[in-house]
């Protein structure tokens, strides 16, 4: 893409947002990668002038559990339709007496407890290393800090996401443990989307909205999928708010990201040239393309 081009933006619908409403000129359009297929196909709109493109996370009507997402496809899709900025949309558990349900929370770091589940795009025959330093664009948190404002909807900016394999909730323990971590919140899906945005050099950024206290909170102890629908519709009402003023600040942006995420591969493979092997640089040709 041309640094002088538009932003595009994608959008990374979680548990109870599985589209977005207000978007013109609609096109759900099935995308194939090397990496197998995507959640779902893909919605292709307009949120004014501002090219939106979207993917329920779990498939539309959630036919997907988190351990079944196929995490490389939906960023190597989104990638090769041109996104440069990806905001993630995610239900999450507090882990913190002041983060009740209904907070939205701008996390910037993560914990990755997932344990069944591709991580990279890169392996043999393509070795790379990318900076995880700060998972989450600045840009794109102020951008969404902002929109937050003018839509009337408090947001927290900063804080840790544990994620967690499921589909079962927390035990006990394993919330204290987590809580002791100093995280905030605690999810299934945002690891490890968030290291294959990296990798595929998308500017990335999580809203994790906060449905549930986990299991550790002695007046809330334990979860239910009830319990957890409820918030999560009301959840999405305020989502759909955020997403239609973020969009536009986002699409405002030409050139590289002024945090480097665009230029995430420059010194990230490590294999010689002459050592890659061709069949795997051949797979990455969207996600790497630009530095093989």
């Amino acid at each position: 893409m041309s640094s002088s081009a538009p932003s595009v933006i994608g959008i990374i619908g979680g548990s109870g947002l599985y589209q977005i409403d207000g978007l013109a000129d609609v096109e759900w359009r099935a995308v194939e990668t090397p990496f197998g297929a995507p959640s779902d196909a893909l919605c292709f709109g307009r949120l004014g002038e501002a090219r939106v493109v979207f993917l329920p996370r779990h498939g539309r009507g959630h036919r997907l559990g988190p351990s079944q997402i196929n995490f490389r496809a939906n960023i190597d899709a989104l990638k090769r339709c041109g996104v440069t900025d990806i905001l993630s949309l995610s239900a999450v558990g507090s882990l913190k007496e002041e983060l009740a349900p209904g907070d939205f929370v701008l996390a910037d770091q993560f914990i990755d407890r997932t344990v069944a589940r591709e991580r990279s795009f890169f392996g043999a025959g393509c070795v790379a290393h990318v900076s995880l330093a700060h998972p989450v664009c600045a840009r794109l948190g102020d951008a969404l800090s902002a929109a937050g404002a003018k839509a009337g909807i408090p947001l927290r900016r900063g804080g840790s996401y544990l994620a967690m394999e499921g589909p079962q909730f927390s035990t006990l323990a394993e919330s204290r443990l987590y809580r002791s971590w100093g995280c905030d919140v605690i999810g299934m899906t945002n690891m490890p989307e968030a290291k294959l945005a990296r990798e595929a050099e998308i500017c990335y950024a999580t809203v994790a909205m906060v449905t549930d206290f986990d299991c550790w909170h002695p007046e809330h102890d334990h979860v239910t999928v009830e319990t957890v629908v409820r918030v999560l519709l009301a959840n999405a009402e305020k989502a759909r708010s955020l997403v239609k003023r973020a969009v536009p600040l986002l699409a405002r942006h030409r050139g590289a990201c002024p945090h480097g995420c665009r230029n995430a591969l420059d010194h990230a493979i490590i294999t010689a040239p002459e050592a890659r092997d061709p069949a795997v640089v051949a797979r990455l040709d969207a996600v790497a393309g630009r530095v093989l």
